[in-house]
């Protein structure tokens, strides 16, 4: 007699594979879940609040240094003096809060909704606020060297005396924006609108003003040596007392070395 070769296969294989299974769920089972938001977490450095609503929160002088707050609400949140190095704030709502002489070295801001937001003296190098809406901020005497607002909507915002240098405000909308006294050396401001915005006395030495609309801004004793403004629109901008030496023109004109006013 031949043997039955259609006997049903064996679960020799299968039944460890789904002891191995079971036990791993078993183990998972009580373990912290990571990378996962808890709006009741305490605040603390790495904290991930994502899409929690935090609106009014008194975070003063908190240490929350790389924490995650992605799409998080913070309207007229305190977080003054807090410590938000490398922290993640895109898409987020930060509206009417305060920031003020918070240390947020490398924070991304990016498309962030930011009306009336304060960042006064704040430590913002390398911050990232490409695409954000923030209008009527106040960045006075913060330090943003580096930092990005490529597109960003910044009219009416405060800058006097900020830190620029390096910064780039790429296509960013600033009109009415006041930067006067504004170390703004190497700035990036090309294409973008700074219709009767305020420069005076800043510091624009090697700036990229190429293709801005610069109409009715005024820049009454700043220094813009060695900047360029090809393809500007100056239509009524003052320039009394600018120095423009070795500036380029918006004709592609290159001013004589001592120029002050007048592009000669």
């Amino acid at each position: 007699m031949t043997e039955n070769t259609d006997k049903p296969v064996t679960n020799s294989i299968t039944w460890p594979f789904f002891l191995v299974v079971s036990m791993m769920a078993c183990l998972s089972v009580g373990l912290p879940s990571t990378g996962f938001a808890a709006c009741d977490d305490i605040a603390a450095p790495g904290v991930n609040w994502s899409g929690c609503d935090k609106s009014g929160i008194n975070l003063k002088n908190q240490d929350l240094s790389g924490a995650i707050f992605t799409g998080i609400k913070l309207k007229n949140a305190d977080l003054s003096g807090a410590r938000l190095v490398n922290a993640e704030l895109n898409f987020s709502d930060v509206s009417g809060a305060k920031f003020d002489n918070a240390r947020m070295a490398g924070s991304r801001l990016v498309a962030v909704h930011g009306v009336g937001v304060s960042f006064r003296n704040a430590v913002l190098d390398r911050a990232s606020f490409s695409r954000s809406n923030l209008e009527n901020a106040d960045f006075s005497s913060a330090r943003l060297n580096g930092a990005k607002f490529y597109e960003a909507k910044v009219a009416n915002s405060n800058f006097t005396q900020a830190g620029l240098k390096d910064a780039s405000f790429e296509r960013a909308g600033l009109n009415g924006a006041v930067f006067d006294e504004a170390k703004m050396a190497s700035v990036s401001l090309e294409a973008a609108s700074l219709e009767y915005a305020s420069l005076k006395k800043a510091d624009l030495t090697k700036a990229n003003l190429n293709r801005a609309d610069l109409q009715g801004a005024d820049f009454s004793g700043a220094d813009l040596s060695k900047a360029t403004l090809r393809d500007a629109v100056i239509d009524d901008a003052v320039f009394e007392n600018t120095k423009l030496s070795g500036a380029t023109w918006v004709t592609y004109k290159r001013c004589r070395s001592g120029s002050v006013g007048i592009c000669q």
